[in-house]
């Protein structure tokens, strides 16, 4: 009986440790799904607060990367103003409902993904935990830049059309859809695709790239593990205007296919579209058409973005630790 009762205190204390470790102990597995979750919330709202913040200079430049005009400081000026005494000043936003349609699972999932590719490079080349070398670092951000704009091309499609076309011509994002596919074929919705990514993979490959190679060489030279939000603004910019310098004729011969439909041109292949823009325009007025735009609208939104992300991955990391440690 003596030993009957030891083993029965032995097996009831057993069971009485089991359960606690399994409430108390969160699983890898919840651990990895709630990273996951954290980088999406993350990506997408930076995506949504750096497009709205720059939205009117977004459908300016569209406007003049799809059209003949030369592009001058003056001009767009000039064009922002018109726009607004004719059509008022919400007209300016013309197409961020569509920009917020696709830019915020294309962020959502742009950064996401960048933090996933980082980790499977760690692991690949034996940086588990540590900051990657500038080659993979290089790679992480041209794969999360190109599995976003695969996923969610046709929303830029979109978007680009309600940029340059009147209020009149498309009521909203379905009646664009519907249109599109009616009139010009589902092909259409991916019309401009292939210079999409021949250019996203240099722009978000240069831009991961700079924002993290900056954020090393900070903590490396400071001894802080973190910069502040104005550096990490500084650093975003300075990615922006490298990004999107390397892969801005690119981006003027996308536009110039998603909207051949509706501006009276005929574009079958990047090659014909770019000797096309520089026979009537030239090298640098067409395929730099708007760049200068760019170098303020580009980084102030980069900018914007990183440091957003960035900001909110901290913050709901505070918030999920302080519930942890309430429970």
């Amino acid at each position: 009986m003596g030993n009957g009762v030891r083993e029965g205190q032995v097996d009831f204390k057993r069971q009485d440790v089991e359960p606690i470790t399994s409430t108390h102990l969160p699983s890898e597995d919840n651990q990895e799904k709630k990273k996951v979750l954290n980088s999406l919330m993350s990506g997408a709202l930076a995506g949504a607060v750096a497009k709205t913040a720059v939205a009117p200079l977004d459908r300016t430049k569209i406007m003049f990367q799809v059209s003949s005009k030369r592009f001058s400081a003056k001009e767009a000026y000039r064009l922002i103003y018109r726009t607004y005494l004719n059509e008022g000043f919400w007209s300016l936003w013309r197409g961020n409902s569509a920009t917020m349609v696709r830019v915020i699972p294309y962020a959502a999932i742009q950064f996401c993904a960048h933090e996933e590719y980082k980790q499977l490079l760690g692991s690949y080349y034996g940086f588990q935990g540590k900051a990657l070398t500038p080659f993979p670092r290089f790679i992480a951000g041209s794969l999360a830049g190109t599995t976003a704009a695969m996923l969610t091309y046709p929303l830029d499609m979109v978007r680009a059309r309600m940029a340059v076309t009147p209020k009149e011509m498309y009521s909203n994002i379905v009646h664009v859809f519907i249109r599109i596919s009616r009139e010009e074929g589902l092909k259409t919705l991916y019309r401009g695709f292939t210079p999409t990514i021949l250019g996203v993979i240099p722009y978000a490959g240069l831009s991961f790239f700079t924002y993290e190679t900056l954020k090393k060489l900070h903590a490396d030279h400071s001894g802080k593990l973190q910069p502040s939000p104005p550096e990490r603004l500084l650093f975003g910019a300075c990615a922006g205007l490298i990004g999107q310098s390397a892969s801005y004729p690119l981006d003027v011969v996308r536009r110039r296919m998603q909207t051949a439909g509706v501006m009276g041109h005929t574009y079958s292949s990047i090659l014909l579209t770019m000797q096309e823009i520089i026979r009537e325009e030239g090298l640098i007025r067409g395929l730099y058409k708007g760049l200068s735009m760019n170098w303020v609208k580009g980084p102030i939104a980069v900018g914007i973005s990183f440091t957003t992300f960035d900001l909110t991955q901290i913050l709901l990391r505070k918030l999920q630790h302080s519930t942890n440690v309430e429970r």
